[in-house]
């Protein structure tokens, strides 16, 4: 028997067929004895001369069976479109019996029997199929790990309990919906009850025992998830996010995903001035540089959505590049939306440091818009290189900022950092001092020039977010730096949008800086993770503090004098106003730093020295302070 069954599933269309065409055969039989009123006498002297003709339901039946894709369905996920499928089948196959048996031998013709025949083969081929689906459903409930409810009892909510069926298999048994109307309490949805509200949830999960949970609403405001997932979070539930799909002509389908910070700290739908940014762009040759980089390669894609007449991206590290002209590619040829193909795309190998690299794609590629995102950022490391950091960030930038205005480019936008503000290392200085650039080379008569500052950004490489998912993917530690270190976050998609828009609004010499909310407490970031994960804090997983690394700080500031920094069209924009930059004396800066190159004596102190404002440090907290009392500067 065993033996048996391990070839029924080595074999299981075959095997499925040709239970199927058993099905055909025996049906008709049965409506025959049924249709003679279980008569054998008659069964005997009238039904056998007709035995012959079981051979054309029985062939016309394997036909559409076949045609329908009846015996490739696997059976322990029968379901609604299955049964479609089923009885399509059984009417074609006796459609066509029909009409051989009444054109060849209408006088044995016994007009009810195909109809019964055909009654019977859609019971017994969707019964058997059902009770295959239950039998194996029941053996599975005895190795169930993980109890369940979702929220939203809607049709999101109903995909997500059959794709959840399908993904999850034995591991997850989903005991009942939770919805916010109470009408619905106690209605039962493909099998599974309603079990209330979301005030409820605290006793369903303890009456039930749950610990995962699924939020599976469609159309759910930004602010109404975040409540969702923090309920699941304080009650330690593993939650997970359900999005319907829409295909074109195929329907939609569910798709589970864990949390992400963009769903706690995204600001839900940002509105940019597409009018603008599409004036700017559309029809343009726009070179990005670093543009296989986290940020470079989110700003390449943002772009493409303007039609812009060419993109060209440069980066000295060719596998990012690779990687992301492989994905404009496939979802080209896909026939994905937003891979703008009409738009050429240039792939170019080539570092800022090397400036006849640069004129020589200047000079080929005539670009008339420039977004410069190359830069060495990772704090700890530059620490340890400095004069690396000052090769590549700051002469990398005024390589590139003097080839624009060499050949006539119409705007520059530098991407730059929180860091840059009363820096305490030398990412954070050769940063300011590229902002410096910008301001000293405004009134250049050629390049319009601007900078954008932001924090840190969710996803990007070398950010905390990805660390603490390996740490915790790893049981743990998971580890923090200090307590009190706050910092400002946005996400990849953010940045980008808004750098594009604070592009659009650039006059000569600004820096734009984006609005990223509140400053987040790394310790709470760290906290809920862990607590989505399905974990508790310093029980499941250990939280280890690390000691701040050299050149950071506790908190992050946007801003020294808000008295030059105001609203722009945009609330989630604010600009400084250009500063008067003395080129002689940023010269003087450079030839210093130069000398530093020159003989490999890097000096650290003297590096960041250089990058003083000197300007006033009064500051309100909405605008640059943590909100938090308890974090007090380094």
């Amino acid at each position: 028997m065993h033996k048996l069954l391990q070839t029924a599933r080595k074999h299981r269309s075959l095997f499925l067929f040709c239970l199927d065409v058993i099905i055909i055969f025996l049906s008709y039989l049965l409506a025959f004895l049924i249709r003679t009123d279980l008569s054998l006498k008659v069964y005997h002297d009238y039904i056998l001369p007709l035995f012959a003709w079981m051979i054309v339901p029985a062939v016309s039946g394997m036909c559409f069976i076949m045609i329908f894709h009846v015996h490739d369905s696997l059976w322990r996920y029968t379901s609604v479109a299955e049964a479609e499928q089923v009885v399509k089948a059984v009417f074609c196959g006796n459609f066509i019996w029909w009409l051989i048996v009444m054109l060849a031998r209408p006088e044995l013709y016994i007009r009810s029997v195909p109809i019964i025949a055909a009654m019977l083969q859609i019971f017994m081929m969707i019964g058997v199929r059902v009770i295959y689906r239950v039998v194996r459903n029941d053996k599975t409930r005895t190795c169930v790990k993980h109890r369940a409810v979702i929220f939203g009892a809607g049709s999101a909510g109903v995909q997500a309990l059959r794709q959840i069926r399908e993904t999850e298999g034995s591991d997850v048994k989903v005991v009942g919906f939770i919805d916010r109307k109470p009408g619905l309490t106690g209605k039962i949805l493909n099998g599974v009850k309603v079990l209330g509200t979301d005030e409820d949830l605290p006793e369903i999960v303890q009456k039930y025992h749950i610990d995962y949970a699924y939020i599976a609403i469609k159309n759910i405001r930004i602010g109404q998830q975040k409540e969702l997932i923090e309920a699941c979070r304080q009650m330690n539930l593993h939650t997970r996010i359900v999005s319907v799909v829409f295909h074109e002509n195929a329907g939609s389908t569910a798709v589970v995903r864990e949390v992400s910070m963009d769903d706690l700290l995204g600001r839900g739908e940002l509105h940019l001035d597409n009018t603008v940014i599409g004036r700017l762009l559309g029809g343009r040759t726009v070179l990005v540089t670093g543009g296989g980089g986290s940020i470079g390669s989110e700003l390449v894609r943002q772009i493409l959505k303007f039609a812009p007449k060419t993109i060209a991206i440069v980066d000295i590290y060719e596998n990012n590049m690779f990687a992301l002209q492989q994905q404009i590619e496939i979802g080209r040829r896909n026939g994905e939306a937003d891979t703008g193909s009409d738009t050429q795309m240039v792939y170019l190998i080539g570092s800022v440091r090397d400036r006849a690299r640069m004129q020589e794609i200047f000079a080929r590629w005539k670009p008339e818009i420039v977004f410069h995102a190359a830069a060495h950022k990772h704090v700890p490391l530059v620490e340890d290189s400095p004069l690396e950091a000052v090769k590549n960030n700051v002469f990398g930038t005024k390589n590139v900022i003097e080839t624009c205005i060499a050949n006539g480019v119409k705007r520059f936008v530098l991407i730059s950092t929180d860091k840059a503000v009363n820096t305490t290392n030398v990412m954070g200085a050769t940063k300011r001092l590229c902002e410096m650039l910008v301001e000293a080379y405004q009134d250049n008569g050629v390049t319009n020039l601007c900078a954008v500052r932001f924090g840190n950004v969710l996803g990007s490489n070398g950010s905390v977010i990805p660390l603490f998912q390996k740490q915790i993917q790893a049981g743990g530690p998971v580890t923090v730096t200090d307590p009190e270190v706050v910092r400002y976050f946005m996400t990849i998609p953010e940045a980008a949008q808004l750098v594009l828009q604070a592009a659009a609004f650039g006059k000569g010499g600004e820096i734009f800086i984006l609005d990223m909310g509140k400053p987040v407490r790394i310790l709470d970031l760290a906290r809920n993770m862990i607590q989505m994960s399905g974990y508790v804090p310093d029980k499941d997983i250990k939280i280890v503090f690390t000691g701040l690394r050299p050149g950071e700080k506790l908190f992050e500031e946007l801003v020294t004098d808000t008295k030059i920094v105001h609203k722009t069209a945009n609330n989630l924009i604010m600009v400084r106003e250009a500063e008067k930059i003395d080129r002689g004396e940023l010269q003087n800066k450079l030839d210093l730093l130069a000398e530093m190159i020159r003989t490999g004596n890097a000096d650290n102190r003297a590096i960041i020295a250089m990058a003083d404002e000197n300007t006033g440090t009064d500051q309100p907290a909405d605008v640059t302070a943590p909100e938090n009392p308890a974090v007090k500067p380094a």
